[in-house]
């Protein structure tokens, strides 16, 4: 396993091929996408086991958008089972992966009660509006910090994980090890794609949605619904094809074995 140490412009170049992915078949990808949310969110609605079933396959359906974005440059047909057959791609390893970050999400939250007594968690875990309203009130600024410190090695470890071990075949620690090597070695391309990211799916729409309730204040749960459509069918497809272009120049191209 060898990646690749890119410069800082390599970042905003994974953005645009993204987009150039998404315009091979734009209404198939965004398709995959809006089922892969559906999927997640249904099985979070679940009693009991439902938090659990989301974190389990949400690696492999990863995996199966990423497959989606290769056959999609390469030319190659996709559909439904593109996004699902990833769960079949070293399928253990995969929900090994799932449950693991779950455990690391929570015990990150758990360290954020050390900071707050426990009121971001409470507000995240809570179930009704009234439970909700008993804690808004916080302020969530300290442990909210506390988190985002404690999540990015996480998410460094986790960024290429799922693919590599279904793609490359890799155990849970190999894989989630050069994920981490990987983010780290090139972690200026990975700044210049997080500051693009801001800028395409967070000051480009912001700034269109604030000029449109500016000339039209009436109409503005319409305007809303503009802008939030093509965030859903355009921006959020071409960022996850943004994800494989990551993966493609850092660790190159391989075939599924």
């Amino acid at each position: 396993m060898r990646a690749q140490t890119l410069p800082a412009a390599a970042g905003w170049r994974w953005i645009i091929a993204g987009f150039a992915i998404f315009r091979r078949n734009p209404p198939v990808l965004s398709m995959l996408v809006v089922t892969y949310w559906f999927t997640v969110i249904f099985l979070n609605v679940l009693p009991l086991v439902g938090a659990l079933a989301a974190s389990l396959v949400v690696p492999g359906l990863s995996v199966g958008l990423m497959q989606a974005a290769r056959n999609l440059e390469r030319g190659v047909p996709v559909g439904l089972p593109t996004l699902f057959g990833g769960l079949k791609e070293n399928t253990r390893t995969l929900l090994g992966l799932g449950a693991l970050y779950l455990c690391c999400t929570l015990g990150i939250l758990g360290v954020s009660t050390l900071v707050d007594g426990g009121d971001m968690l409470r507000y995240m875990l809570a179930n009704s509006r009234a439970e909700r309203a008993a804690v808004e009130d916080a302020d969530f600024t300290l442990p909210s910090l506390v988190v985002m410190l404690l999540l990015v090695p996480v998410m460094m470890a986790y960024w290429f994980a799922p693919v590599l071990a279904a793609w490359h075949r890799l155990p849970i620690t190999k894989s989630l090890f050069f994920s981490f090597v990987a983010c780290w070695m090139n972690w200026r391309p990975f700044l210049a794609y997080s500051a693009a990211l801001l800028i395409v799916a967070g000051l480009i729409p912001g700034v269109l949605l604030g000029l449109l309730l500016l000339l039209f204040p009436e109409g503005q749960s319409f305007i809303t619904g503009i802008v939030a459509v093509p965030m859903v069918l355009i921006i959020a497809p071409a960022v996850f094809a943004s994800f494989y272009a990551s993966y493609r120049d850092i660790f190159g191209i391989s075939e599924i074995v």
